[in-house]
């Protein structure tokens, strides 16, 4: 009997819905070491080739022109230099919160035994963990999506003080990388779109002042966080150093600097003509390799008005090569998300930043699996790849499926999901060249957005009614 009311009791609360604050708060806890898992199997929270420098930017307070400040701070403010572990967690709570608070929104019906299944599934089968539990800012990617979406769609189920952390979530996700801030200024335009579609079918009444505001506020709030830390580094206001650098090296790599460097110089009287006939191959060896130009030049300091000059130049000279090349990048970079992307040993770039800032942690970070090479990301893709993939076209049918039956709540949700890829895909590979990295730590939401929607029975071949947005 015992066993019985035992086992009808871990039923009775499985079932117990997400919107219930109770089992808001146990997702919450429960999904932060799920998150952690792989970091702790690791042995160590996992590493980058960029963390040596937010490192030395952030707890050296050595500004470092081609990363982001305020994610540089926040490992200083976070307690990194005592223990990256600090920042783990935290990223793992704040991806645990964003993730509850979505299923709140988009699901409050789904039990908490329900939701921890789909979070299971993400944490085995998706790369969810690997970016949650890594020094590097690629983990709150997906959370400026997320909390841009609940923002625009859901701030009343929110209610002001969830809607407040939400807010304040997705200010500082967008600031920590300049390419979460162009994509949160391309989901607010969607946005806007859509509510001028809105006002146009239904008058004045269909827009929510709200809806509009609060994601562009958040962005607004991005972009002062992002001066306000380039401020506290150097003493001096600025968004951005290195944008135009990034792009010049993207445009060498797809032979456009070759191109107008062959035709203008010398009349051009660019400082690069010198060199257009030992121009690296890739943006990579531009940017990183110590024998290339790039260096010869003055790095990032001593080419970006120039770099600059020359973006400009092949855009007015050449607009549709740059387009089609934008076009091929953006489609490489939307298949292109493996897992593991420089998950490897790197203590051999990095270990000097690391050894000065964080020496009490140099030894559990040596003997990490990563440092080790005891990390082998095939198996792991064997899954990975094939599930992110299944996700995107899944989400694409169900898309098309909700929109004809005219659900289009959940239609929303999955259009946010696949515009939110496109544009990070056109961002990172116009912008930088396509790398699994830019990709795979978006490509759960597919997975997540239909995980919701199915324990709703929202793709039941039983037609059902929705209010509407």
């Amino acid at each position: 009997m015992r066993g019985g009311v035992t086992q009808d009791s871990v039923f009775r609360a499985a079932r117990i819905p997400i919107a219930n604050p109770l089992a808001e708060a146990f997702a919450c806890l429960l999904l932060v070491p799920l998150l952690l898992s792989v970091a702790i199997w690791n042995g160590f929270p996992l590493i980058f080739y960029d963390t040596g420098a937010y490192i030395l930017q952030g707890m050296g307070r050595v500004f470092v022109v081609e990363r982001s400040p305020v994610y540089s701070l926040f490992l200083s403010y976070g307690g990194g230099a005592t223990s990256l572990w600090f920042i783990a967690t935290f990223q793992a709570f704040l991806t645990a919160f964003v993730i509850v608070e979505t299923a709140r929104c988009v699901a409050p019906k789904m039990g908490i035994g329900a939701f921890l299944f789909v979070a299971l599934v993400l944490v085995i089968a998706t790369g969810l963990p690997w970016y949650a539990g890594q020094i590097e800012p690629d983990c709150f990617t997906a959370l400026t999506v997320l909390c841009t979406y609940m923002l625009a769609f859901h701030a009343r189920d929110l209610g002001w003080p969830r809607a407040s952390a939400i807010f304040v979530t997705a200010g500082f996700a967008a600031a920590t990388h300049p390419s979460h801030i162009l994509l949160i200024v391309g989901l607010v335009l969607i946005v806007a779109l859509f509510k001028i579609i809105s006002i146009a079918r239904r008058g004045a009444a269909g827009l929510r002042l709200s809806s509009l505001v609060l994601p562009l506020m958040s962005a607004v709030l991005a972009v002062a966080l992002t001066f306000a830390a380039n401020y506290a580094l150097t003493g001096k206001l600025f968004f951005n150093r290195a944008g135009g650098v990034f792009v010049f090296a993207s445009m060498l790599q797809d032979g456009l600097v070759a191109r107008l460097l062959n035709d203008t110089c010398p009349q051009s009287g660019y400082n690069l003509c010198v060199y257009k006939d030992q121009l690296p191959e890739t943006a990579e060896q531009w940017l990183w390799f110590p024998d290339s130009p790039f260096v010869a030049l003055g790095h990032f300091e001593g080419t970006a008005s120039e770099s600059q000059r020359i973006v400009d130049d092949i855009l007015v000279r050449y607009p549709g090569a740059f387009l089609l090349s934008a076009a091929t990048e953006t489609m490489e970079q939307l298949v292109d998300f493996r897992t593991g992307d420089q998950i490897e040993p790197q203590e051999w770039l990095i270990h000097s930043s690391l050894a000065q800032f964080i020496p009490r942690q140099m030894r559990a970070y040596l003997n990490a699996r990563q440092q080790v090479g005891g990390i082998q990301f095939r198996y792991v893709n064997d899954v990975h790849w094939p599930v992110a993939a299944l996700g995107q076209i899944g989400a694409l049918a169900a898309l098309f499926m909700m929109i004809r039956r005219r659900r289009w709540n959940s239609a929303i949700f999955l259009g946010f999901a696949m515009v939110a890829l496109f544009g990070n895909a056109l961002i990172c590979g116009t912008l930088s060249n396509p790398h699994d990295r830019y990709q795979s730590r978006l490509v759960w939401l597919p997975v997540f957005a239909l995980a919701l929607l199915g324990t709703e029975g929202r793709f039941s071949l039983r037609e059902q009614l929705e209010s509407g947005t």
